[in-house]
């Protein structure tokens, strides 16, 4: 099961975006996505480290959108029910008909079905969503370690 993800897609809020676009840099995968005008977070401004280009409008819903729109596919990172924006994030894949999976990042062994997933789909450019980190506030860290496995699974196949 070869998996070959080009680039990370996310949208730069706190928890499990920002877990995604730490574990991108930290194994050399090329990150990017929409967030909002200002680079506005829950926590203030999006760092400039994050390769990520700004929509029009001040308001999360389009840099959602616009990330799913632009992805082969989403993993939502999810411990708890879904709701607010990862519900939105849901309703706009579901609009969009792309491929998603919804993990529980606490569940480490679900690595090798997320690897299956993005290979049956032809995932390249993968958009991760899920909590912010208000909501949750220990999904930056199961989602970082969630993804540390999944990408280190991955980059061993390079």
């Amino acid at each position: 099961m070869f998996v070959s993800l080009d680039k990370i897609v996310s949208g730069g809020q706190t928890g499990a975006d920002r877990a995604a676009l730490d574990a991108a840099i930290a194994f050399g995968i090329a990150h990017g996505g929409w967030c909002p005008r200002g680079r506005r977070a829950e926590d203030g401004h999006i760092p400039e480290r994050y390769h990520l280009t700004e929509t029009p409008r001040r308001e999360y819903r389009q840099r959602t959108a616009w990330n799913v729109r632009d992805s082969d596919g989403t993993l939502l990172l999810v411990r708890k029910k879904i709701t607010g924006g990862t519900r939105y994030t849901l309703q706009c894949i579901e609009e969009s008909g792309r491929p998603f999976f919804v993990v529980n990042p606490d569940d480490r062994a679900a690595t090798a079905e997320v690897q299956h997933w993005l290979v049956i789909h032809l995932i390249r450019v993968l958009n991760i969503a899920g909590p912010r980190g208000s909501s949750d506030p220990a999904m930056y860290h199961s989602s970082r370690i969630f993804l540390d496995v999944l990408f280190s699974a991955v980059a061993g196949q390079r």
